[in-house]
């Protein structure tokens, strides 16, 4: 439960610090409201690869990354096991009245996953990362956030950090956005992955403009709907290359309820996509030597959420994506991934509003382009607690 204070302006920062950090969750200091939340998570992992297992501390290790399921047998081939409370996370956020009638409103949100700084030994002392930081005004944002492009709220409760990683579009960055009505648009940091001889992958930061993005977003009760367009510049410059590539991608998301059951989807399809969708497990162009190829690919999901009773639920999902890879450059490529999927059902019990406990089953598949392929297993099981 949310708690609020009147904290006369005199107290120091010392003393608000302490108020927010006990039980108070949001407290008024003068026309500001300070308000701190997140959850502590703790996971444990055990992952079967059928094809070579990850090395330690491997980011697909924390969490479910398409682009990282070994598909080259191996040594090493033993079932691993995992434990890691990387996920928690803590936000802070103001709220503001101004003379006017208006409100300026911030959130800064950090988490330790993906992150450096760590190692399982003694420590496990993760540094935190930055999740978002915004600020919003009279429609506006300015800061990092949810990429425009992304419908956060169509993502299915999973205990898999993602969930439908390689079905979602699923992008923080930095942008300026503006919302009117159902209507939101944004220009966003642009950056570009290139394959390069050999199948290597250049990052490459030398757009000339900023990706730009369209959003409509319909609600009703029966749930909602949302159509999202990007148009962006994949662009490669280095040595005596100077090619760009336009770019672009239609995504469709939303929910619908059945009672409290509800099922949830999105449907995207695009061109030179590359790191917007599947956690970048297929690049957003070829470089021939000469010319930029854009690849094309399609990807979704769609999960079914029921509610056995007030404590008992269950997500069931189904997860893909498909890339367009041209075989004419497989010389250059080498083997890139070809399709991806992920089916995954979960069983989550909350004896409380904001506690819950869950175990969830993962079977996952990634085939490359030559028809090598390879599965995961895994079993997951968290605990989870909002404050």
């Amino acid at each position: 439960m949310t708690t609020k204070i009147n904290i006369n302006k005199k107290l120091t920062a010392v003393a608000v610090s302490s108020l927010l950090s006990s039980q108070a969750l949001a407290a008024n200091i003068g026309n500001t409201e300070v308000s701190y939340g997140g959850y502590i998570k703790l996971d444990a992992i055990w992952s079967d690869f059928s094809d070579g297992t990850l090395g330690s501390q491997h980011i697909g290790r924390d969490f479910y990354v398409p682009g990282t399921t070994p598909v080259v047998p191996s040594t090493g081939e033993d079932a691993v096991f995992d434990m890691h409370a990387r996920q928690s996370r803590f936000n802070f956020g103001t709220a503001s009245k101004l003379d006017d009638g208006s409100t300026i409103k911030t959130k800064i949100e950090l988490d330790f996953i993906a992150s450096t700084g760590g190692n399982e030994r003694v420590s496990n002392s993760y540094s935190p990362r930055i999740r978002q930081a915004f600020v919003t005004y009279k429609g506006w944002l300015f800061g990092q956030a949810w990429s425009n492009f992304q419908n956060v709220s169509a993502l299915p409760e999973t205990l898999d950090f993602v969930g439908p990683a390689e079905g979602t579009v699923f992008v923080r960055q930095a942008m300026a956005k503006y919302t009117i009505g159902n209507w939101s648009f944004s220009a966003e940091n642009p950056e570009s992955t290139v394959t390069t001889e050999g199948g290597e992958r250049k990052v490459t930061d030398d757009a000339q403009m900023p990706d730009f993005t369209a959003r409509y977003n319909y609600k009703a009760d029966w749930g909602h709907f949302t159509v999202a367009a990007l148009a962006r510049q994949l662009t490669y410059k280095l040595g005596a290359a100077d090619e760009t590539e336009s770019s672009y991608g239609i995504s469709a998301s939303g929910r619908v309820n059945f009672g409290k059951n509800n099922i949830k989807f999105m449907l995207t399809h695009g061109q030179g996509l590359g790191r917007y969708v599947g956690l970048n497990v297929a690049h957003g162009a070829v470089y021939d030597g000469k010319d930029l190829h854009a690849i094309d690919s399609t990807s979704g999901f769609i999960a079914y959420q029921h509610y056995w009773n007030s404590q008992w639920r269950s997500t069931f999902l189904y997860s893909y994506f498909s890339a367009d890879n041209d075989t004419n450059l497989l010389n250059i490529t080498g083997d890139p991934t070809d399709m991806t999927t992920s089916y995954s059902a979960n069983i989550l019990y909350s004896p409380v509003k904001k506690l819950t406990f869950g175990a969830e089953y993962k079977v996952a598949n990634r085939e490359v382009q030559s028809g090598a392929e390879g599965d995961l297993d895994r079993l997951q099981l968290s605990v989870k607690y909002a404050f």
